[in-house]
């Protein structure tokens, strides 16, 4: 069983972001910019913009984190938006989420710059992505395929199992995967028997939000375990979706959680907004 370390590939990924940011600085003047708006006070919110921020300083990008308050309206939101678009120090545009209830997170989303959307969210870039064609990508699939790239583990014809089919790693996880070549199966909160999906996977790929929702049963020796489910339970650690004990057992390759799939998103968000700067130039 091999560990696959997000942590030190997104550091090395954030590295060659550092070089390629520096480079472009002194050749074409253009420092990446990316803005981030977040919404009310949500602690795990405003620690994932936290860690965003830091990472723009790391790499050498100019940011801009516009905080609002919970009550603000929908319209203040969608104006802030239209000025980033507009402006041209801004590469990328993330909207933090959840928003609250009263904002439409659907018209938030689509009034940004298709070429700034560097959460890969807008439907413009979403069926660019499902019929093939070069896109801004949902930064946790693309942080997956770069594991599955660094580790040399072909996708081709390989069975895999998508468990969640949300529209921020799911879906998007899926069509990367078909586009890799692989057959891919897509279980969900509807799905009838999960282990009867699981358990016959080269690769299983997860992202539910439930506690050690995979267990050892549910896989088939020599299987390739990718666990994007992050959950803080009772006694305060940290845990993924998969029972990682008993699972990672029987795997040929695993990922940790924390230290697997969530350091690669951030990674992946400062190379699209990279892209979106070299586009600019």
């Amino acid at each position: 069983m091999q560990i696959i370390d997000g942590k030190s590939l997104s550091q090395k990924i954030k590295r060659d972001i550092a070089k390629e940011t520096q480079n472009l600085k002194e050749t074409s003047n253009i420092v990446p910019g990316l803005a981030v708006i977040i919404v009310g006070d949500d602690p795990a919110s405003r620690t994932y913009v936290g860690m965003k921020a830091k990472s723009c300083k790391e790499v050498g990008f100019y940011s801009i984190v516009h905080e609002m308050p919970e009550t603000i309206t929908q319209d203040e939101i969608l104006e802030t938006i239209k000025m980033m678009n507009t402006n041209p120090r801004i590469d990328g545009i993330l909207v933090q989420l959840p928003l609250p209830k009263h904002i439409d997170t659907d018209k938030i989303l689509g009034i940004i710059d298709p070429t700034k959307d560097v959460d890969g969210f807008h439907a413009y870039n979403v069926g660019k992505l499902v019929t093939g064609l070069d896109s801004f990508v949902a930064c946790t699939p693309l942080g997956v395929m770069e594991m599955f790239k660094e580790y040399n583990i072909s996708l081709e014809g390989k069975d895999v199992c998508v468990v969640g089919a949300s529209n921020i790693v799911g879906k998007p996880m899926a069509s990367l995967l078909l586009n890799a070549n692989a057959t891919v199966t897509i279980t969900h909160i509807f799905t009838k028997d999960l282990k009867a999906h699981t358990s016959k996977a080269d690769i299983i790929v997860v992202g539910v939000g439930v506690p050690k929702l995979i267990k050892e049963d549910m896989v088939k020796d020599g299987a390739i375990v990718i666990d994007i489910g992050i959950n803080r339970i009772e006694d305060g650690s940290l845990v993924g979706d998969v029972d990682f004990e008993n699972v990672s057992k029987k795997c040929s390759f695993i990922t940790p959680v924390p230290g697997g799939v969530g350091p690669m998103t951030i990674a992946m968000l400062l190379k699209n907004t990279l892209k979106s700067a070299i586009a600019r130039d």
